[in-house]
């Protein structure tokens, strides 16, 4: 499908890991993400849509990401509009560069994305991995369409409030989620 990353870009790191699709809007910037601390703010240049975004994220969140990266336990991808500007991101937040799950340009946004955002969830379950996917608002409603995702218990999908982004518990649970699938 157009638009999607189908190579695995992180050829270097063991295959069969988890692969978590993170979006950032509504995610990881939120405007009142919590996390026991006032929210960070900063202007983000978008050469894409040649406008600057306000950003907001709670600091513990983006430390938990890094760690989790760090880790090596799991994949994090990038599955957000922002993918062509990602780099970014990644220099804001002192992100090493994470490989893009959907590479379309131009980039579709809003309900527009949804479908690519759902191929590259299906697209990780194909390769056999175990899928964490985090989206405030592209997740699949109850049905079939979420049913096969999370089948046997291969996926794990996070829809968080958008005005509040992915909270602590969340976090526990993708951490709990990856925990158990190590022998």
């Amino acid at each position: 499908m157009a638009g999607l990353n189908g190579e695995e870009a992180e050829s270097d790191l063991p295959p069969g890991r988890p692969v978590w699709l993170l979006d950032v809007d509504g995610v990881i910037n939120a405007n009142r993400p919590g996390w026991g601390g006032p929210p960070r703010k900063s202007q983000v240049w978008s050469d894409t849509d040649q406008v600057s975004y306000v950003v907001r994220w709670a600091p513990a969140l983006i430390d938990r990401i890094r760690s989790l990266r760090a880790s090596g336990i799991m994949d994090i991808r990038w599955c957000t509009t922002w993918c062509l500007d990602a780099r970014r991101l990644e220099y804001l937040w002192h992100l090493p560069p994470l490989p893009r799950a959907i590479t379309a340009d131009p980039m579709p946004r809003g309900p527009a994305c949804w479908p690519l955002k759902l191929a590259a969830a299906r697209a990780v379950l194909a390769q056999g991995r175990k899928l964490v996917w985090t989206d405030d608002e592209a997740l699949p409603p109850p049905g079939p369409p979420r049913d096969q995702l999370t089948a046997g218990g291969q996926a794990l999908l996070i829809a968080p409030n958008s005005n509040h982004g992915l909270q602590p518990d969340d976090l526990d649970r993708i951490e709990s989620f990856v925990a158990a699938l190590r022998p």
